[in-house]
């Protein structure tokens, strides 16, 4: 069942009031708080900064008014490691202990954007998933960053081979271009919010779903599936590897990873904004590092040319800015 938002933010939002209401009318009244990985980043509005990483986050200044989550440590199995099974055992612990007050557990399912652009295994989030379905508790996916390819699998749940009680999906969903988001729920989460008491889900403000921004998503869609876009991401992950694959013989550069259209150079230090952007704007290239990262998310349909132009200059400009 598909419930239509304005913004990612307002999505997450959206999945919060349903697995509260989800739990309120299973008689479960007690649990009406979220359970969230440090690192993690939903949003911007308050019921989306309250699930966002609470010691490294944006949101610090807003902790005095944001609803009291509980985290867990973010996974720390690499992508491409092989898996560390104690690596599960905190959210384990948090939810034996705290499950009669939880309703959902919301993560970025396999890449962490914000919170560090950090690609973690699969394995956890299959795991997190089969706890959850111990504890009663919803599993809410933030797919807004990585949903429709992003990360080499349509969906990135797709890599633990599983599905979550609800997505919340925006971003690439209009391609860019119009202002929408979606918060999907099974239809067991649907239709027991709506025999609960209120007997519908209580949220409807006035301009979601607007034609306009539904009809450019529909189009964005129908691109995205008729470009081949599976090719496409493939070729800019492979790219992506060849192109910065040079930016870890710089001694200031922590780790050089890729997955599917993301790359990430990770800085040992801070990114120094200051310098790096004009640098990059000088050599034709528009990237926006924040925190220890210098990353790219470039569009499907980028050429090879294009790509390469792009790598190689951020390379340049981060050997520039570093004095190497």
């Amino acid at each position: 069942k598909v419930f239509i938002a304005d913004s990612g933010s307002v999505s997450v939002e959206i999945a919060i009031k349903m697995a509260i209401q989800y739990q309120h009318a299973r008689g479960e009244t007690t649990r009406t708080r979220l359970l969230a990985l440090e690192r993690g980043y939903h949003g911007d509005t308050l019921g989306a900064m309250s699930v966002c990483d609470p010691k490294r986050g944006m949101h610090h200044l807003f902790s005095g008014i944001l609803p009291e989550q509980f985290f867990v440590p973010a996974p720390q199995t690499r992508f491409e490691e092989e898996w560390n099974p104690d690596d599960i055992a905190p959210l384990r612990e948090s939810l034996e202990k705290n499950h009669k007050s939880i309703a959902a557990l919301i993560l970025e399912p396999v890449v962490q954007g914000a919170g560090g652009m950090r690609f973690y295994h699969p394995e956890y989030l299959r795991q997190a998933r089969a706890l959850c379905d111990e504890f009663g508790v919803l599993l809410i996916a933030d797919e807004i960053a990585t949903g429709f390819g992003r990360s080499g699998k349509l969906f990135a749940c797709e890599y633990a081979g599983i599905s979550p009680d609800i997505m919340c999906v925006g971003k690439a969903i209009t391609g860019g271009y119009m202002t929408l988001a979606a918060t999907l729920a099974t239809t067991e989460v649907a239709e027991t919010i709506s025999r609960g008491e209120a007997g519908c889900f209580m949220h409807g403000p006035t301009f979601m779903a607007n034609p306009l921004a539904c009809r450019v998503a529909c189009a964005s869609l129908d691109l995205l599936m008729e470009n081949n876009w599976k090719e496409q991401v493939s070729g800019i992950e492979q790219g992506l590897k060849t192109g910065l694959s040079r930016a870890s013989e710089l001694n200031g550069v922590a780790d050089v990873r890729v997955l599917g259209a993301i790359g990430v150079i990770e800085l040992k230090d801070p990114v120094d904004v200051k310098r790096l952007q004009p640098a990059c704007v000088d050599r034709g290239i528009w990237v926006r590092p924040f925190a220890h990262n210098f990353y790219v998310m470039p569009p499907y349909i980028m050429r090879d040319g294009d790509l390469a132009f792009l790598t190689s200059n951020m390379v340049g400009a981060l050997a520039q800015t570093l004095g190497e």
